[in-house]
């Protein structure tokens, strides 16, 4: 009698097929413009198991415009980390405003987590990788867990850990869409200007990157936009992009 297959073996087999579904539509649709990305993603590939996570910071206003313009009900994830500057809460209510989107879906830290983990609150000062995973990547991957599929604004132009970024990229047992990839920032301010885009404040004081507050510094001059992001550490991504995404989504299933 064969062996019944174990849960770790089911994942393995489901991940190893999305990975293959990823690269597929990288290699057939990932030349597409962005807007035709993510018409077919919302309306053919991932029709109501999609949503879009957005950080309402320096360039989210033309993912979401471009959202906008297919579907203004398709779920927004935005993580409300805690710790957030409150130039960026107020830029993601204006632009829910201009664009009319109506599902804005605000992810929190999981409160007995903190409390252990950083029940003084200043956790960044000392593990900024811990304080992301319960801040950041623990909550996002409760807030994508009932997608198939979800938008990113990521573009390969902003640091060198993003030189090779695909369109579409499996993440696990789920495919994480990054329409703008191939933009360049010159891209980015000519649709911008040419749709009058409301811009987050912060950028104006050279937050071209803007994340927490305790980690969040202005842009110095010839430096990458991500440069003012966990300035002094080693450190260039928060993990929800990374592998700890893919581990959390994957421990809570089985």
């Amino acid at each position: 009698m064969l062996a019944k297959p174990r849960p770790l073996d089911r994942i393995v087999d489901v991940e190893a097929g999305v990975a293959a579904e990823a690269a597929g539509l990288d290699a057939l649709y990932g030349h597409l413009k962005p807007l035709e990305i993510i018409e077919r993603s919302a309306r053919e590939f991932f029709h109501d198991e999609i949503a879009a996570v957005s950080s309402f910071g320096a360039d989210s206003a033309v993912l979401l415009h471009m959202i906008a313009k297919i579907d203004r009900t398709l779920p927004v994830i935005f993580l409300d980390t805690g710790k957030h500057f409150e130039e960026t809460l107020g830029y993601r209510d204006a632009l829910v405003a201009d664009f009319g989107l109506t599902d804005i879906r605000v992810i929190t830290p999981d409160e007995a987590a903190l409390e252990r983990i950083d029940p003084t609150g200043n956790l960044n000062e000392t593990d900024t990788d811990a304080c992301c995973d319960v801040r950041k990547v623990e909550p996002l991957a409760r807030g994508v867990e009932p997608f198939r599929a979800w938008f990113t604004g990521r573009k390969r132009f902003q640091a060198s850990t993003r030189a090779a970024l695909p369109v579409f990229e499996a993440v696990g047992s789920r495919i994480r869409i990054n329409p703008l990839a191939h933009w360049t920032t010159a891209d980015q301010a000519n649709y911008m200007r040419a749709h009058a885009l409301r811009e987050n404040p912060l950028v104006a004081y050279g937050y071209l990157s803007i994340g927490c507050f305790p980690c969040t510094q202005p842009v110095q001059p010839g430096e990458d936009a991500r440069s003012g992001r966990w300035a002094g550490h080693a450190k260039t991504e928060c993990g929800i992009h990374l592998s700890g995404l893919e581990k959390s989504l994957t421990d809570a299933s089985l």
